[in-house]
């Protein structure tokens, strides 16, 4: 046994500036191994981290720890606790960790999510559940199959090791998440096409985003969304401090053709958005926007170098979803996704996440030929009184 093995683990409280580069550097030190791994964004990172700037922390409240081993940073996690967040079944308040991530050390995955559950203990938590960094609608739940491929736009990637170390520590499947790959150059089924080749159905107008109309375009969209998935597991909804912040960081993603709403009698009633995937222009950046970093993401997301996207975001109004117009419209705005992406040279579009209970959203990315190929899973675990 080494020295620095026998070494006590060291908890840190996340403080300052320095501390926190720390935090979001580490990654970048643990899995530069992994062939597969792509380095965040430090600047991003640092606004998504920043209690002035994220308006997430308008109703949420985190904290952060590092883990010090023989001097040496070995681990990270946090904690936080969202006031939109629906209760637990029994009242008590939800609790949640996130941004795990450690070396294959059971004392140190053991003495991070000590900390993590004594900070929710402390405010009435009775179940912690995650990871989510830091929302539930930012990334969400642990990698735990489908390691052999980079990760896409605003989904994580996790070691293999960090899945058995939660369970070592008592943590249980609270919920799968998966992500299905899609080729744009596959046909969909048979009776898909069917469906879609006769047509839109009387009074439905199928039209993509107007980019000159961002912020109310983006509230329009948004608005659907949370009433679409209110009665979903875990549903958080997205504020308006939310969509204002999201219409300025997603402008420089969004394409013309690959935001698409449908319309019922002039009435938005549905949409999904695909995103070009920015893991995969920034992968050979190290996470560093300067010196020519700047250059180089500009010039690969205005140009046709991006070869995959992410379908983050789809929903259809619940007043519709469970008639035909609301079966049949998610197909139509799929298939238009897919012609256009195919258009622009997009290869690959992962629909993510699906909960593993949503039967109706998993029929339909099987439907559009679609292949669930990775796993995120969210963990549970009942705190000691």
């Amino acid at each position: 046994m080494t020295e620095h093995s026998r070494a006590a683990v060291e908890i840190v409280p996340v403080s300052g500036a320095a501390a926190m580069e720390r935090f979001i550097r580490l990654p970048e030190q643990l899995l530069r191994g992994d062939p597969n791994f792509v380095p965040p964004l430090r600047m991003e990172r640092r606004l998504a981290f920043s209690t002035r700037k994220n308006p997430y922390f308008r109703h949420a409240e985190a904290a952060f720890w590092l883990a010090r081993r023989g001097g040496r940073v070995v681990g990270r996690v946090s904690a936080q606790q969202d006031r939109l967040s629906p209760p637990m079944a029994d009242g008590s308040p939800a609790g949640h960790f996130g941004l795990l991530l450690a070396e294959d050390d059971a004392d140190v995955h053991a003495a991070l999510l000590r900390a993590a559950e004594g900070w929710c203990a402390a405010r009435g938590v009775k179940r912690i559940t995650g990871p989510f960094s830091l929302s539930i609608n930012e990334e969400s739940g642990l990698l735990v199959a489908g390691h052999d491929t980079p990760p896409m736009l605003m989904m994580p990637h996790d070691p293999p090791h960090t899945a058995r170390q939660l369970e070592a520590l008592g943590y249980r499947r609270e919920k799968d998440l998966l992500a299905y790959r899609v080729e744009t150059a596959a046909p969909p089924s048979a009776a898909a096409a069917q469906l879609v080749g006769r047509g839109l159905p009387p009074g439905v107008v199928l039209r993509p985003i107007r980019m000159g109309e961002m912020r109310q375009e983006v509230a329009r969209l948004v608005g659907i969304f949370n009433d679409a998935w209110a009665d979903n597991w875990g549903f958080v909804p997205i504020t308006q401090d939310e969509v204002d912040t999201m219409a300025t960081a997603l402008k420089p993603l969004l394409r013309e053709k690959l935001v698409w709403f449908a319309e019922v009698e002039g009435e938005a009633v549905a949409f999904a958005v695909c995103l070009p995937n920015l893991n995969e222009a920034i992968r050979d950046l190290g996470g560093k926007l300067l010196p020519l970093g700047w250059a180089r993401l500009l010039w690969r997301l205005r140009g046709q170098r991006i070869h995959t996207a992410r379908v983050p975001l789809m929903g259809v109004k619940r007043s519709l979803a469970k008639g035909m117009l609301g079966r049949v419209l998610p197909l139509f705005i799929v298939d238009a996704l897919r012609r256009e992406a195919r258009a622009q040279g997009i290869r690959t579009i992962e629909m993510s996440w699906v909960l593993e209970d949503n039967l109706p959203m998993r029929r339909l990315a099987e439907a559009v030929g679609g292949e669930a190929y990775k796993t995120y899973r969210v963990f549970g675990k009942d705190l000691a009184a």
